[in-house]
């Protein structure tokens, strides 16, 4: 075999893995509570010559030429985002969540410093906690104290908690978020002992944009970090919201602080997120919360352990199932459920502790609905996909014979047709952007 052959040979099985990925999700129900798909419009700036390029700096005070469209870019992406959630300020620079939080870290506290936040088994992103981001960092974590009854913060423990230690730094928001978080409360407790309050908003981004969960920023968060390809149906980059008094702090934490480049066609694909959820932000929250009750309330009238249920099982884009009552871990339903195409992750859960479980084969599965109602899925379907759950996990089917009916259902829901974007209004436009960029 020549050497030409071999590359062409190499070349040829990368996409073929690629193309079995494609086909693999086509067939699939992609229930990971931390995606979404991007509309074409999306996609289309995503391809376009920025991607390539560096702007090491801020607009109008780069480090390197050629940067006076990607100026006007940032600085669009940035007018858009503080229209959508009522920002002072907003830096778009951050190139994923956690980028956004250790931004964030460095602004507000130093070595040594104590911050409060939840447990990963509370929900809490790795991010937040000491055998993560926060504790590499040489800041001392506290827990806040969790109701596993309610599944949100205990608030009157929480209180406690910040007027007896004084953090520097008290963080709300997680990975595992059924229900808004006490903002308001906590907020006058931090003003009380002059600790800065953070909300990393990651999963509920796109419900606040939709005006359908709590805006931190309105009930006294100082600054909010945020993935942008959850809820909010973005490329895969973070941003960083604060109140105007602190936008310097912020912007030198983020550069030269964490970021050189920071991905410029991410950017300008932020922007064009924005202008989407601008314009159909509100009906895709509505949905996707409609979606989750749907599911959850199907799921326990299947005979499944729903987490939540004294509070209405969710508020949000996810459901979680204590599947470890119902006879399997975490693990093996994560694996069965997959055999059956239906794609979610093995979660910790708040008790777990005193199960002896960890996070390698915990309790409890978390499930989230917001790329199904993405690709125009509604409570119908939630109905139908509870019941394929509850068929592999109670056993009552094979899971090769659910994946029969989840090809079935996937056929009507193409992932080439996303709901709630310029899609269906403008996908002339981004073809034509697609088509002009490769003829340039």
């Amino acid at each position: 075999m020549t050497s030409n052959s071999k590359k062409e040979t190499d070349l040829g099985k990368l996409y073929e893995l690629l193309l079995f990925h494609e086909c693999f999700l086509s067939r699939s129900l992609p229930l990971i509570a931390s995606e979404n798909v991007t509309s074409m419009a999306v996609r289309a700036v995503m391809l376009s010559d920025v991607q390539h390029r560096y702007a090491e700096g801020r607009p109008g005070e780069r480090v390197y030429s050629g940067c006076e469209y990607v100026d006007r870019v940032e600085l669009e992406a940035v007018r858009l985002a503080k229209k959508l959630f009522g920002a002072e300020h907003v830096n778009v620079q951050p190139t994923s969540g956690s980028v956004a939080n250790l931004s964030v870290y460095f602004c507000l506290t130093r070595p040594g410093d104590t911050i409060a936040s939840l447990s990963v088994r509370d929900g809490g992103h790795i991010t937040m906690n000491r055998v993560g981001l926060a504790g590499k960092l040489g800041l001392k974590v506290l827990n806040l104290p969790f109701d596993r009854e309610e599944m949100n913060i205990d608030v009157d423990g929480s209180l406690k908690l910040i007027l007896r230690e004084k953090p520097k730094l008290v963080m709300l928001g997680a990975s595992v978020i059924l229900f808004p978080h006490p903002v308001r409360e906590i907020a006058e407790v931090c003003e009380e002992v002059g600790a800065n309050l953070v909300y990393d908003a990651s999963h509920v981004l796109g419900l606040i944009a939709g005006k359908q969960f709590q805006n931190p920023l309105k009930e006294g968060a100082l600054v909010v970090s945020a993935s942008t390809h959850k809820t909010f149906p973005g490329p895969q980059h973070g941003l960083i919201m604060c109140r105007a008094e602190l936008a310097e702090d912020v912007d030198q934490a983020v550069f030269p602080g964490t970021v050189s480049n920071h991905h410029l066609h991410c950017v300008a694909a932020l922007a064009v997120a924005c202008m989407e959820m601008l314009e159909f932000g509100e009906s895709y929250a509505k949905q996707i919360v409609k979606n989750a009750k749907t599911l959850a309330e199907s799921l326990a009238s299947e005979g499944l352990s729903v987490v939540g249920e004294r509070a209405g099982f969710t508020e949000t884009h996810q459901v979680l199932i204590d599947v470890l009552r119902d006879g399997t871990g975490g693990l093996e339903a994560e694996k069965k459920l997959e055999r059956a195409g239906i794609l979610v992750n093995r979660n910790l859960l708040p008790w777990d502790g005193d199960r002896g479980r960890t996070f390698r084969d915990p309790s409890g599965i978390r499930i989230g609905v917001q790329e199904v109602t993405r690709i125009g899925m509604k409570e119908e379907e939630m109905k139908l996909i509870a019941e394929m759950i509850a068929d592999v996990l109670l056993d009552r089917k094979a899971p090769e014979k659910v994946a029969e009916s989840v090809s079935e259902l996937r056929r009507e829901f193409p992932t080439n047709r996303i709901e709630y974007s310029f899609d269906s209004s403008s996908s002339y436009l981004a073809k034509k952007f697609v088509t002009k960029l490769l003829r340039l």
